[in-house]
């Protein structure tokens, strides 16, 4: 490595001294209230400084400069092990000078390592309290087998075609598994986050993650229960509905991202109709309050995932294997007919038969619209089932309203 100066090389100087700077000053802030810290905000600075400076001058000199700095940290431990047994502020010293000599080379990546580093050590009591207190056993559970999923289990899956008619992607399959669970994951946090305030209305949007169709029959029991509640559930079964719809994106995105630039301005309509219902009703009457889920509920159901991209799968190859053997027609009516059970794996099959240039553009746009008016009929018809006529009515006029607002863009587009 040259030894020569120039205006570049204080780019990299700069952002060392910053990053010593910025952990020894969350350090210098704690040492008053922790004695046990062995270093500050001048001790940090040097060491990053040192790493910077002894990279500079070659590896020998680094490799030495880092035992030294090594031994420094086991004297400091040894001194203050009595009074603090962690070992956070001495590898914070350590990760210091690593970041000075990282600096040299990957400067903008250095401040960025410095940053999440002070956040870490800044946060110490409420991220202790969230691993000790917040998170429960069963949800550290269902974390963990998330991240197998989604880091372990889907990165050793072959993302092509296996079978002999180059129908079924593991790896697509999988990313649906992994979607659900996510955002099954994602909800139950939010829920968990604020509380029963909005109980009502932001468990009827995440519950439309799961399924809008239970999310419709639940609402329904509970208006025909409590027939009070007439507007706040309807409003609530407009907004599960509308997350429903919002799956479209990364269901398209996964299967056929072209799709959902074709049928986008469908989907916003639809969206946008949905969210216009669920104000207007929700502003007849006051919103009431639903207890959260506790600790102890599961964030996802991994049968209800596995089960969801089994459905895809399969709404998939059927509607594949119909459009070679009937034509693109016969593949479009198993399509919609799967909508009235799983209108994202009927997404999924109208997203596959663009993607194999069964339908054209204008085709598979109305196949979207077509989607949400079976979709909307099925669900309809379990409002009425499950909360009556005055709860099936006004959902029935809500999801209507979606279909006309889709079949109006798609004359317009």
């Amino acid at each position: 490595m040259s030894a020569a100066f120039d205006a570049a090389s204080l780019l990299p100087l700069t952002t060392a001294l910053g990053s010593g700077l910025l952990l020894g000053l969350v350090y210098e802030r704690r040492k008053r209230a922790d004695p046990s810290i062995i270093a500050g905000l001048r001790s940090h600075t040097l060491a990053a400084l040192s790493g910077a400076v002894s990279l500079w001058l070659g590896l020998p000199v680094f490799v030495t400069a880092f035992a030294l700095i090594g031994l420094l940290v086991v004297l400091g431990y040894r001194r203050s092990r009595n009074t603090d047994p962690g070992l956070t502020s001495e590898l914070a010293l350590i990760f210091g000078f690593l970041l000075g000599g990282l600096a040299l080379r990957q400067p903008a990546l250095t401040g960025m390592l410095a940053v999440a580093s002070a956040i870490l050590v800044y946060a110490k009591t409420p991220l202790h309290r969230l691993s000790r207190e917040l998170i429960s056993n069963r949800e550290m559970t269902d974390g963990l087998i998330l991240l197998a999923f989604l880091l372990i289990v889907l990165p050793l899956l072959p993302d092509r075609t296996i079978d002999p008619w180059g129908l079924l992607n593991p790896a697509t399959v999988w990313k649906l598994v992994v979607l659900v669970m996510a955002i099954g994951a994602i909800g139950h946090i939010a829920l968990r986050l604020i509380g029963n305030r909005w109980g009502l209305l932001v468990a009827g949007f995440f519950s439309g993650y799961v399924s809008s169709t239970a999310a419709t029959a639940g609402f329904g029991r509970q208006a025909r229960e409590q027939p009070e509640l007439l507007a706040p559930t309807v409003g609530a079964t407009m907004l599960a509905n509308f997350s429903s719809l919002s799956l479209f994106v990364p269901v398209l995105l996964a299967v056929s991202p072209q799709l959902l630039q074709v049928a986008r301005w469908e989907l916003l309509a639809a969206g946008a109709t949905l969210l216009l219902t669920a104000v207007l009703e929700l502003r007849r009457e006051p919103v009431i309050e639903q207890m959260p889920p506790t600790a102890e509920a599961r964030m996802f159901h991994l049968g209800h995932a596995i089960g969801f991209a089994i459905a895809i799968t399969v709404v998939i190859i059927v509607s594949t294997l119909l459009g070679r053997w009937l034509g693109a027609g016969g593949a479009l009516v198993a399509t919609l007919l799967a909508a009235m059970a799983e209108l994202h794996a009927a997404a999924a099959g109208v997203a596959n038969l663009f993607q194999t240039g069964l339908l054209d553009a204008a085709q598979a746009r109305w196949a979207v619209v077509g989607l949400l008016l079976t979709s909307g009929g099925a669900k309809t018809l379990v409002a009425f089932r499950s909360g009556g006529r005055a709860y099936g009515l006004r959902v029935g006029v809500g999801l209507l309203a979606m279909v006309l607002a889709a079949a109006a863009t798609a004359l317009l587009v």
